[in-house]
């Protein structure tokens, strides 16, 4: 249905486009990509994603406009979405749909496509609650479209869905899927499939075509007319707009002027130069660091989020007022505990832009979140995902909120940066990087527990927007190897003095992003970890099988393969064994076999 719209009102796409739908690099294929076919504006497919980041574009809109132009309708407009019935099914757009009554957003309508039809059945067994009560419980208005072959009503019924009213709002259409397939039509054959040439026959007679027409003959010269007038409207009334555009920059030119740098500009890096990283040897939580950081930025007006109940325990909290129906403006978002729908409405944000939103909670609790991740990176989103409490020390409050598999996981994200700086000048050397990369999602690693400020020089801050650099080493560094990222490098820093002490020459790796450092040309790579130096040790309190890409089929891998415990942090990391008779007896066993490294 999207790929004909974009044929009708000229976007680009021909007849053969359309017959070539599905296939291998063709404008159209079996799901809408955005930055892949014009007038496609986010890649659609995982039901409900589409109905969460509408909630996103939206509040973007929104706070946009109480930004710049409170009190007029100016930047103001109204974000539109279609739905079916496998999106409303859907836990992800519940709980967006739920925030969006709690924030009245007005400016967003949801199109149902009520047609009580899914791939296996027809929906009474699966979803048989009262849908419009639903919604009008979210704090949603809700109106109805009885036919939908009927025109005016349509007409009718979607102008009124565009006024504010201090609610989203659901529309809801009743309709016949497969419409009028004898054969199909209303049964859960027609979700899709081919209906065959004899059915298809029968539909287009039905019609009033000929029964094999080609689809040359089902769009004429007047049809394409009528059609292709849509962009003559809308650039008359984008002209419209500009005018309006116009006064208002002459009435407002402060606010203008804000608005112009806003859209134009980039987040200033400036304010990170400011963050106090502390002494060498000084304890801080890199969550804290990183708090300090968000909050300096705060006046970029480019950066966005807020938490999932959780922005004081993450350090994102921020001065202000939350974004609210009374205060859109607000400095930062309360997302209520529903990370999945936080993860899609960041999506929608990011789409909407300029903004570099963010959302905040444990790491453990990404796997909420995973689906929208994902999308994030298939669609090349700017998005921020700052995860604290990023280890087993995270202590007592047990295995349930210790995460141990989820840094590695993240990590198999194509085109996902995750991120685990050692310290506070790590913390605030990657942010340099993730500011000047607004086309990727990033995922942030932070400690809960504090670690030490470890020793820097000029060289630091490159060496961790490189992804990976020695951070540390005993002489020249080239008898072992210890790499690490997080609170583990402290660890390994200690271990090689410790065996700097036995004469051996030992190197640390901090490694904050294996992504950033996979990218770095292979002259510096080699500079870091030279193919000489084949005695490697990998260090992560997570789980490692992917570290030995880095370590070497006989290095060693000094990492988590098991659920945690309840108890104190270093408890639980010397439990699992993270702990420095670990990595000491990994190294010497390493040193002992001097395997060359593959």
């Amino acid at each position: 249905m999207l790929y004909l719209q974009l044929y009708f009102t000229g976007y680009g796409l021909t007849l053969e486009d359309l017959a070539a739908s599905r296939s291998l690099k063709s404008k159209t294929p079996g799901h809408p990509e955005v930055h892949h076919t014009v007038g496609v504006e986010m890649s659609t497919g995982p039901l409900g994603q589409g109905v969460a980041s509408a909630v996103g574009m939206a509040m973007a809109a929104r706070h946009e406009a109480a930004l710049f132009a409170a009190g007029s309708d100016h930047l103001d407009h109204t974000v539109w979405a279609l739905a079916g019935d496998g999106c409303l099914q859907e836990g992800v757009s519940s709980e967006a749909s739920s925030l969006a009554g709690s924030l009245g957003l007005d400016n967003l309508v949801l199109i149902w496509d009520d047609n009580g039809i899914t791939i296996d059945a027809d929906t009474s067994g699966t979803f048989s609650e009262d849908v419009r009560a639903r919604y009008r419980a979210y704090g949603w208005r809700v109106l109805e479209i009885d036919d939908a072959t009927d025109l005016a009503a349509i007409e009718a019924v979607l102008r009124a869905a565009a006024e504010r009213t201090g609610q989203p709002t659901l529309v809801a259409v009743k309709t016949v899927i497969g419409a009028p397939s004898a054969k199909f039509g209303g049964t859960p054959a027609a979700h899709s499939g081919g209906f065959g040439k004899e059915e298809v026959g029968a539909v287009l007679e039905s019609l009033g075509y000929s029964p094999t027409a080609e689809l040359s003959e089902l769009v004429n010269d007047e049809i394409l007319a009528h059609t292709r007038a849509a962009s003559e409207r809308g650039a008359a009334l984008h002209a419209d707009w500009q005018r309006e555009h116009s006064a208002w920059e002459a009435e407002q030119p402060e606010a203008a002027a804000r608005w112009n740098a806003f859209r134009d500009g980039a987040t200033d890096p400036s304010p990170l130069e400011a963050i106090a990283t502390g002494s060498p040897g000084d304890p801080v939580a890199t969550r804290k660091t990183n708090g300090a950081v968000i909050k300096a930025l705060q006046e970029s007006l480019r950066l966005w989020g807020g938490s999932a109940d959780l922005s004081g325990s993450t350090n994102v909290a921020v001065d202000g007022k939350p974004f609210s129906a009374g205060d859109p403006g607000g400095e930062f978002i309360r997302f209520g505990i529903r990370e999945h729908a936080m993860a899609a409405i960041l999506s929608g944000i990011a789409l909407h832009g300029p903004w570099r939103p963010f959302g905040s909670t444990y790491l453990v609790f990404s796997d909420y979140m995973r689906p929208s991740i994902r999308l994030a990176a298939l669609m090349g989103l700017g998005v921020i995902y700052v995860f604290t409490h990023d280890s087993v020390a995270v202590g007592e409050d047990g295995p349930t909120h210790q995460p141990v598999e989820q840094i590695a996981s993240l990590r198999t994200v194509p085109g996902l940066d995750v991120v685990r700086p050692a310290d506070a000048v790590e913390v605030t050397a990657v942010w340099q990087r993730i500011l000047a990369s607004p086309q990727r999602p990033v995922a942030l690693l932070l400690s809960r527990q504090d670690v030490p400020v470890l020793e820097s020089d000029g060289d630091t801050a490159d060496g961790a927007r490189a992804g990976g650099f020695v951070r540390w080493q005993s002489g020249v560094g080239t008898d072992l190897a210890l790499i690490a990222t997080g609170s583990e490098v402290s660890l390994a820093i200690e271990a090689a003095q410790a065996l700097e002490a036995e004469g051996i020459a030992a190197r640390v790796v901090s490694m904050p992003c294996v992504e950033w450092f996979s990218e770095a040309d292979r002259d510096y790579r080699e500079s870091v970890l030279p193919p000489s130096l084949t005695a490697r040790v990998a260090i992560e309190a997570g789980r490692g099988d992917a570290w030995y890409r880095w370590a070497g089929s006989s290095g060693e891998v000094v990492s988590i393969e098991e659920f945690g415990e309840s108890g104190s942090g270093a408890e639980v990391m010397r439990l699992r064994g993270i702990h420095l008779d670990a990595v000491l007896d990994a190294a010497r066993r390493v040193l002992r076999t001097g395997h060359p490294v593959p």
